[in-house]
């Protein structure tokens, strides 16, 4: 069975419109054609394509068979003439992000306007949930990256990791945010709000108040630093949270002081080992990482991935 593209362009297009003069019309090219070509295609499948009624031409049943695989070439042609733009333009695709519910709603709607101003054609997905979903996902290729933080390892992902620096933050009106500096000894007295206590950021945090020789005073338990912000700007309790988190919540009601022991929370960029290496996803990567520049705890730019 040998037959063109351009014969089945001919052949979807008689089927659509029931008549080979519209279909030439559809295709710029004359009717004959058009008919040649509708007249080729049928002797190299050997079947009978239509029939006719009332001077429109009807897809028999093996015709309509045949249709469907002819949609699922085309479609696959229109993705691949979709990668090959993304591949020389990067001006066209489809990106998709997962990411914590904090980067959904602070960093990444800002970066992603300024990343999407010269890439009109690109589609976004943006799913926000917590890390176990999100490490899902990845595993499953479901998206391009995850940005996430606690990733241990696993074989079908592949990540960088990030530390960033952390801060303290206090109610504007507490007597400690006049301090240059803010160690667990002077909070011994605040109501604390942590991250979960199977976190390995409060594994750090509980050893630096022990090492301080002070108890951590537990008093909120939160899955994310923004809710922590959010909860110190109406003027209650104290925290220790990345500072690119704080950093959303500057001029809201909270003050924003050095932590020592430093302290990093540890962000994860993951993305599938397999599947397709999209260079869009790269760009935008790029553009993350570039972003974290204030917030980084050590100056060094990792390695793309």
């Amino acid at each position: 069975m040998k037959f063109s593209l351009r014969q089945l362009e001919a052949f979807q297009a008689v089927a659509r419109s029931g008549s080979v003069t519209r279909a030439a019309e559809t295709l710029g090219i004359s009717q004959p054609a058009a008919s040649r070509l509708l007249s080729d295609f049928s002797k190299s499948v050997a079947v009978e394509l239509f029939t006719r009624q009332d001077g429109v031409l009807i897809p028999t049943s093996e015709a309509r068979y045949l249709l469907s695989e002819v949609g699922r070439v085309f479609d696959s042609l229109n993705h691949l003439e979709e990668l090959n733009r993304d591949l020389t333009e990067r001006t066209a695709g489809h990106l998709r992000i997962a990411c914590l519910p904090g980067f959904a709603t602070a960093l990444l709607p800002k970066l992603l306007a300024r990343f999407l101003e010269h890439r009109p054609g690109v589609r976004l997905t943006l799913e926000p949930d917590r890390p176990e979903r999100i490490l899902e996902w990845i595993i499953g290729e479901q998206y391009d990256c995850g940005i996430t933080d606690g990733f241990a390892s696993h074989p079908a992902v592949e990540n960088i990791d990030i530390p960033i620096r952390t801060v303290c933050v206090l109610p504007e009106a507490d007597p400690l945010a006049e301090q240059d500096v803010i160690s667990p000894r002077d909070l011994r007295d605040r109501k604390i709000i942590h991250t979960r206590r199977d976190s390995p950021f409060y594994r750090k945090l509980h050893k630096a108040f022990s090492e301080d020789g002070v108890e951590l005073n537990s008093w909120i338990e939160v899955r994310q630093f923004s809710t922590a912000c959010i909860i110190i700007s109406q003027g209650q309790g104290a925290s220790v949270v990345s500072a690119l988190d704080a950093e959303q919540f500057r001029g809201q009601g909270i003050a924003i002081v050095p932590f020592e022991p430093e302290l990093h929370h540890r962000l994860s960029i993951l993305r599938p080992v397999s599947g397709s290496r999209s260079l869009l996803a790269l760009d935008f990567l790029d553009a993350f990482v570039d972003s974290l520049k204030p917030f980084r705890a050590d100056p060094p730019q990792p390695p793309r991935i």
